[in-house]
């Protein structure tokens, strides 16, 4: 049974052949290996109309859902989640600039995301702020019609990078609940006073993640998001739901293209005369990677299609982030073991495929904080 309707089905494979035609497994290999930034695929992208997906009409975007998006992540993983994260990973944040930014803002901020002039990386995590995304203390203090904002980011993809738009999540007041001090600061990268290192992590090599220090940095009051206030509500309420989605979706399609490569080279290989396909211990291994797969799918569809329809589904998405990146994590260790020595080398992309399936259970919420959040939702 084909759970998509004919336009989506058409959707998700278009997204697909514009991987393969116009941008190729090599230029993703090469943009990893060194550690390069895809614009050129983000301009192309842009070109297509892919930043604008979930911007609504009335803002000039193409109005979809987060059903298309989430089988737009799927499509654009299929050689690797990095590519996705580099080409899709500011398309929600545009929805919430939409959804929550004032016409100045638009104008500076969405109408050139939209074009590809820009990203917008998302900056919540802190040195003691990570899952409890509620300590964040770096301190946004308002001083005429600026905010002088103090303190340390942590793990932030593609702060670094050429036209980066910083959405960083800050401490505007000390609350008794602090999740009530929190706001949203649109922060350019190139502010006097802020510092980004880059840092050697296993996986995104390519967006690059970053560590941030401000000192004294002196952002325009009128690039706060949505009222002050408001940052956990559209930060870890809205913006998580939907990263998770994307994520998820983002690992089904590398987990997808983790089995491709492994049944191809499993059938071209030939071991004591005969392809190692014909070995059951290699068919059975890829019949449960495909399954698993497969499964991580459907419960990937299922969050998205909950989300699109703006049911509630804080279940099902942690559900889908946790299955679908434990599933890329087996699926591309398995994929490792049939490839042999050839999986351990860059041109054989599995081992790309397999440290960001290392990265999958951390980034984004954790494994363990993925089943704490299904467990308090199963309470009655």
């Amino acid at each position: 049974m084909n759970f998509l309707s004919e336009e989506q089905q058409a959707w998700k494979d278009s997204a697909r052949r514009w991987v393969d035609r116009e941008i190729g497994r090599e230029y993703i290999r090469k943009c990893d290996m060194d550690r390069a930034f895809p614009f050129e695929a983000y301009e192309k992208a842009a070109k297509l109309g892919f930043h604008s997906l979930l911007v609504p009409e009335a803002d000039g975007g193409d109005g979809g859902d987060v059903f298309s998006y989430a089988l737009l992540c799927e499509a654009l993983s299929c050689y690797g989640v990095d590519f996705s994260v580099a080409i899709a990973g500011g398309i929600f944040t545009a929805m919430n600039l939409s959804l929550h930014g004032t016409e100045g803002q638009k104008q500076r901020f969405l109408k050139p995301f939209m074009r590809g002039e820009i990203r917008f990386p998302i900056s919540m995590s802190e040195p003691n702020a990570g899952s409890d995304v509620a300590n964040v203390q770096t301190r946004a203090e308002r001083v005429d019609d600026d905010y002088v904002v103090n303190g340390q980011k942590l793990w932030c993809s593609g702060a670094g990078n050429r036209g980066a738009v910083i959405v960083m999540l800050v401490r505007t007041a000390s609350t008794p609940d602090k999740r009530d001090g929190l706001s949203v600061l649109i922060v350019p990268n190139d502010l006097p006073g802020l510092t980004i290192r880059p840092l050697q992590t296993l996986a995104r090599r390519s967006v690059v993640t970053t560590e941030i220090f401000l000192d004294n940095v002196r952002v325009p009051a009128a690039n706060m998001l949505g009222a002050p206030g408001e940052g956990f509500k559209i930060i870890a309420g809205e913006h998580l739901a939907l990263e998770r989605v994307a994520v998820a979706a983002s690992y089904v399609g590398n987990a997808q293209g983790a089995v491709d490569d492994a049944l191809a080279y499993a059938q071209q290989r030939v071991q004591f005369g005969k392809p190692i396909y014909e070995f059951q211990v290699i068919r059975h291994m890829l019949a449960d990677m495909q399954t698993q797969t497969d499964a991580a799918r459907l419960i990937t569809y299922r969050a998205a299609d909950l989300a699109a329809r703006g049911l509630p589904c804080r279940k099902e998405v942690a559900m889908a982030k946790l299955f679908a990146s434990e599933t890329l994590q087996t699926v591309t260790r398995q994929g490792m073991q049939i490839l042999g020595g050839y999986g351990m080398t860059p041109e054989g992309d599995m081992e790309r495929y397999f440290r960001e399936g290392m990265q999958s259970t951390v980034g984004g919420g954790t494994s363990q904080i993925q089943r704490t959040i299904i467990a308090q939702e199963m309470r009655v």
